[in-house]
C-alpha cells in the first residue's frame, strides 16, 4: 500500500504534487506528510519507540496545518524518504511486539491499545488517504489505476469517458426532483 501510495506521484511536476485541488487544500504531499506522522505516532510514540528525527509540524509552536502539506523549505524527496524511514521505524516496533505489546494514545478514549489494534487503526488510516490519494492525482491529471502499467478503470477515450460522466450526473438530475430526504452522517 505504501508503494501504491507513492505511485501517485509519479511523472507530476513539484507543483502537480504540492499542488491543492480541494476546498480544504488536500495535495498529494500532504498526504505523504500526514501518514508520515501517523507512522511515526501510532507505531513510534504511542509504543515507547520514539522516531529519531525531529517532526517539527509536532512543536508547540508550529503553524497549524504543516501536517497535511510541505513548508517551503521542505523538498519533495526529503518527505518521501522521511516516509520511508518513518515505515521502516514502524516495521521495526511490529517485528520485535508481539500483536498484544500494549501502547498508549492519551487522546483516545480508550488510550490503552494493542499492537494488533493499532495495526488495524493505521491500515484503515493508510486505505483512507491512499484512495483520497488516487481521487487526487485522478483531478490533477486523469490518471486512474492502481499503476501505471495495471488499471481497474476501462479503457475510454475523452469522449467517452464524457459520455460515462453524462449518463451518470443524467441518474443523479432525475433523483433532484423526488424529494427524497437526505440523511446525515449524525443521522445514522
Amino acid at each position: 500500500m505504501v508503494d501504491d501510495l507513492l505511485l501517485r506521484l509519479d511523472g507530476l511536476t513539484e507543483y502537480a504534487a504540492l499542488r491543492p485541488v480541494t476546498a480544504t487544500g488536500t495535495n498529494l504531499l500532504g498526504l505523504v506528510k500526514h501518514l508520515t506522522m501517523a507512522e511515526v505516532w501510532f507505531f513510534g510514540r504511542a509504543f515507547g519507540r520514539p522516531f529519531p528525527e525531529p517532526l517539527h509540524w509536532w512543536d508547540d509552536d508550529a503553524e497549524e496545518g504543516t501536517d497535511l502539506r510541505a513548508t517551503e523549505d521542505e523538498s519533495r524527496a526529503e518527505i518521501v524518504e522521511r516516509y520511508g524511514r518513518a515505515c521502516a521505524h514502524s516495521d521495526q516496533t511490529i517485528a520485535q511486539l508481539d500483536l498484544d505489546a500494549l501502547g498508549h494514545v492519551p487522546s483516545w478514549p480508550r488510550p490503552d491499545v494493542t499492537l494488533h489494534s493499532m495495526l488495524v487503526h493505521v491500515l484503515s488510516e493508510t486505505s483512507r488517504h491512499a484512495g483520497h490519494a488516487d481521487i487526487v492525482r485522478e483531478l490533477l491529471d486523469g490518471a486512474v489505476g492502481s499503476s501505471p502499467t495495471l488499471s481497474q478503470v476501462a479503457e475510454r477515450d475523452a469522449e467517452e469517458w464524457e459520455r460515462y460522466r453524462a449518463r451518470i450526473e443524467a441518474t443523479a438530475r432525475r433523483f433532484q426532483t423526488r424529494g427524497f430526504p437526505t440523511r446525515s452522517v449524525e443521522g445514522r
